[in-house]
C-alpha cells in the first residue's frame, strides 16, 4: 500500500464496521466455546436514566453493575453485541500492577503515588477473581503468568524487578525463573528465563463478559444492544442519540477503548486504535499440550510487538502474535500468528489451526489508562494499552464511584500523563506504522 492511500485509509476507516459483520461475534475460539446469551433489544424512541452508559465491555458493564447495585437507573448502549469488542477478544491474561513496571512509574510519578497505582490495579485483579468466584462465573479461571525474556541481558534486571516487588511492595507470589527453570516451564529454546506470577492468571474473557452482563442485568441494569452511539449532547441533561433512539441522563460514562473514534474526539486524539491477532489450534491430545506449558501458566514474552499464549481446557494451544499496521485485518488471520508461533513452537508444525480472529485495542502514548472528565457529568476511561482485564474492569468502579461523588481514584488516574499522538487524524497511522516497524526490526536483530 502507497504512503497516500494508508493515510487515506487510516483518516476514513470505521474500526466498528470494518472488520466485522454488524451485530455478530467473531469467529474466535472463545464464541464457539460459550453459546451467547439471547440479544438484548436496540433501543428505540425516547428514554431516560440516571446514568447513560456506551460499551459493553469490561468497563461498561462494570460501571453498570457497580451503579445498578446502587440503585441507579442505568441503560447501557453497546453498538453490536456484549463483549463484541477487545473484551471478548483478548488473551485472557490477568496481569499483576499497571501496564508499565513499578520501576517506571515511580520515575514518572513518584514513590507514592506508584505505590497507589500499584494498590488500584491490584483491588482491579482481586476485583476481577472476586466476580469469578463469588457469583459463580464459569470463564475457566487459571492462575499463573509468566513473562518470558527472549534476550539474555534481559534477566538480570527482570530478577532485579522481582526483588524489587518482594521487598518494597510485598508481593510475594512473584518469583524468578532462570534458563533451565523457563525450559521446565515452557518447552521452546526462544527464552533464557524471566518471571512467574502465582498471583496473577488467565481466564475465557468472553465467557467473563457474559457473566458480567447477567450481574448487571440482574441488578437492574437496561442493556441495548445493536444501539451505535452518533451523537453526545451536554448540559446539565446529557442528550444521547443513536440510530433509532434517545436517552436523556444525568450522567454519561464512555467506555470505549480503541473503537471510540469520532465520538469524542479528545479522546481519540489520545486513545489510538491498533489490532491484534489471536489463533486457536486444533486439540492437540492432552499430553501434547502438557508438554508445551506443563504448569498451565499464560504467558507473554519480552518483545516490543508480544508474543503471548496459553493452553486451553480443550488441549489447544491459544497464541497471540505478529503485527501488520492497516486498521483493517489482512485476508488469512492464520498467517499473522502462526509464524510467530512456529517460531517459538517449532514442534507445532503439523498443527492445523482452527479458529484465527483479530481485534482492535486501545493504546496510549504512555501505554497508561486515559482517564478524563470530558464535561462535569460525562466521563471516560480507555487506552488500557493491551493492559485492560483488570484494570478496565476497575476503572469501571472508579467511574461509578466518581458519578457517586467519590473522586479520589478517579484523580490520581486522571492526573497520568497522556499526550496527544503526533501527527493528528492524517499522520498519527503512517507514523505508527514507522514505530512498530522499528521495534519489530528490534525484536528480530
Amino acid at each position: 500500500m502507497g504512503a497516500r492511500a494508508f493515510v487515506a485509509e487510516y483518516v476514513m476507516i470505521d474500526v466498528l464496521t470494518a472488520n466485522d459483520v454488524t451485530g455478530q461475534y467473531p469467529l474466535s475460539y472463545y464464541a464457539a466455546q460459550r453459546p451467547a446469551p439471547a440479544p438484548h433489544r436496540p433501543l428505540m424512541g425516547h428514554n431516560t436514566a440516571d446514568v447513560c452508559i456506551i460499551g459493553g465491555g469490561f468497563t461498561g458493564l462494570s460501571a453498570a453493575l457497580h451503579l445498578a447495585r446502587e440503585g441507579y437507573d442505568v441503560a447501557l448502549l453497546e453498538a453490536h453485541r456484549i463483549g463484541w469488542g477487545a473484551s471478548g477478544r483478548n488473551g485472557g491474561q490477568l496481569g499483576s500492577g499497571q501496564r508499565l513496571d513499578q520501576i517506571t512509574l515511580e520515575g514518572l510519578v513518584g514513590e507514592p503515588n506508584a505505590h497507589r497505582l500499584w494498590d488500584i490495579a491490584e483491588a482491579g485483579k482481586q476485583l476481577v477473581k472476586s466476580l469469578v468466584f463469588d457469583h459463580g462465573i464459569d470463564c475457566d479461571y487459571t492462575p499463573g503468568i509468566i513473562e518470558a525474556d527472549h534476550k539474555a541481558r534481559f534477566v538480570e534486571e527482570s530478577h532485579r524487578y522481582v526483588e524489587k516487588l518482594n521487598r518494597e511492595y510485598g508481593y510475594e507470589p512473584f518469583s524468578a525463573l532462570g534458563k533451565d527453570e523457563m525450559r521446565q516451564h515452557v518447552a521452546s529454546n526462544q527464552y533464557f528465563g524471566g518471571t512467574l506470577d502465582k498471583g496473577a492468571g488467565h481466564l475465557n474473557p468472553l465467557a467473563f463478559c457474559f457473566g458480567l452482563a447477567a450481574l448487571a442485568h440482574k441488578a437492574g441494569t437496561r442493556i441495548y444492544e445493536n444501539s451505535r452511539v452518533t451523537q453526545i449532547e451536554p448540559g446539565a441533561k446529557v442528550w444521547v442519540e443513536t440510530t433509532n433512539g434517545t436517552i436523556k441522563a444525568d450522567h454519561v460514562i464512555l467506555g470505549c477503548n480503541g473503537y471510540v473514534g469520532e465520538l469524542n474526539k479528545r479522546v481519540s486524539a489520545r486513545v489510538m486504535p491498533i489490532n491484534s491477532f489471536i489463533v486457536a489450534t486444533e486439540p492437540l491430545g492432552e499430553d501434547r499440550a502438557k508438554a508445551l506449558i506443563p504448569e498451565n501458566e499464560a504467558v507473554a514474552d519480552s518483545r516490543f510487538v508480544v508474543n503471548y499464549f496459553r493452553r486451553t481446557p480443550d488441549h489447544r494451544l491459544l497464541f497471540g502474535g505478529g503485527e501488520t499496521y492497516s486498521l483493517r485485518f489482512p485476508p488469512d488471520l492464520a498467517t499473522i500468528s502462526r509464524k510467530p508461533m512456529l517460531n517459538v513452537f517449532p514442534q507445532l508444525a503439523d498443527a492445523q489451526i482452527d479458529y484465527a480472529w483479530g481485534g482492535t485495542l486501545g493504546i496510549t502514548m504512555k501505554r497508561l489508562p486515559h482517564f478524563v472528565r470530558l464535561d462535569r457529568n460525562i466521563y471516560s476511561a480507555s487506552g488500557f494499552s493491551g493492559h485492560g482485564l483488570g484494570m478496565a474492569t476497575m476503572a469501571g468502579q472508579i467511574l461509578a464511584e466518581l458519578t457517586q461523588g467519590q473522586a479520589e481514584k478517579f484523580d490520581l488516574m486522571a492526573s497520568l500523563p497522556s499526550p496527544r499522538f503526533p501527527g493528528g487524524p492524517p499522520l498519527r497511522g503512517p507514523l505508527l506504522y514507522l514505530a512498530m516497524t522499528y521495534y519489530a526490526m528490534r525484536d528480530r536483530f
